[in-house]
């Protein structure tokens, strides 16, 4: 793999320089082919200039050059259409080779990933997880249990201690004697309630008058 990652900027370098140079030929042809244009155009006047000179012959000689540049002209455009398409192709390639370098990367490190993580290792490591969950679970309920408090009680214990008290309640209450119910209270008017402390005090003076009455006839 790692052959493959140093031997890639190599291939990417090789791949720009022949891009380069392709560019570099593609320019150079473009130049020579406005050069032969041009004297495609000059042998065109030159004809012209022979024909108004009556001179057939060198007239036919300048056209006959003339179509020797165009010749290569064509000639030329025909090497430019194939350096185009070889530099299309190429970059196809490159892109092509940029992408499965890039797959068979992630291809690799996915690989040495799951190399690194064994299924086993991961069932191992969940059981030691669990097992430090449950004991830290046990820790905390140990420290929120009360200082002192009994760890476990027997119900049918507690509830026969439950029905002995029930028991003597019962019994402490059988034996009180019965108390008689008290009297309801006599609700009177509020004009006879302002009266009648008035009225026993009168009374009261009455009794001790006849009392002494009676001691003086004695």
């Amino acid at each position: 793999m790692f052959k493959r990652l140093l031997g890639q900027p190599k291939q990417e370098t090789n791949a720009l320089a022949t891009l380069d140079k392709l560019n570099e030929t593609l320019e150079m042809l473009e130049k020579k082919e406005k050069v032969l244009l041009k004297k495609a155009t000059a042998e065109v006047e030159r004809a012209k200039e022979f024909t108004r000179a009556k001179n057939k012959r060198a007239a036919i000689q300048c056209l006959k050059r003339k179509r020797l540049y165009e010749q290569q002209v064509e000639q030329l455009g025909n090497f430019q259409l194939r350096i185009h398409d070889q530099m299309i192709l190429l970059e196809g390639a490159k892109a092509t080779t940029e992408t499965v370098d890039a797959l068979r990367t992630g291809a690799a490190a996915m690989k040495a990933m799951q190399k690194a993580t064994n299924i086993d290792d991961v069932d191992k490591t969940m059981d030691e997880i669990n097992e430090q969950t449950e004991n830290m679970k046990m820790i905390q309920e140990a420290l929120s249990t009360p200082i002192g408090a009994a760890a476990d009680f027997d119900e049918d214990e507690l509830e026969a201690e439950l029905e002995e008290l029930e028991g003597a309640e019962l019994e402490e209450q059988l034996l009180q004697p019965a108390t008689t119910a008290p009297s309801a209270p006599i609700h009177l008017p509020a004009g006879r309630q302002q009266m009648r402390p008035a009225a026993q005090h009168s009374r009261t003076e009455e009794d001790e008058l006849a009392a002494l009455q009676a001691e003086m006839a004695l």
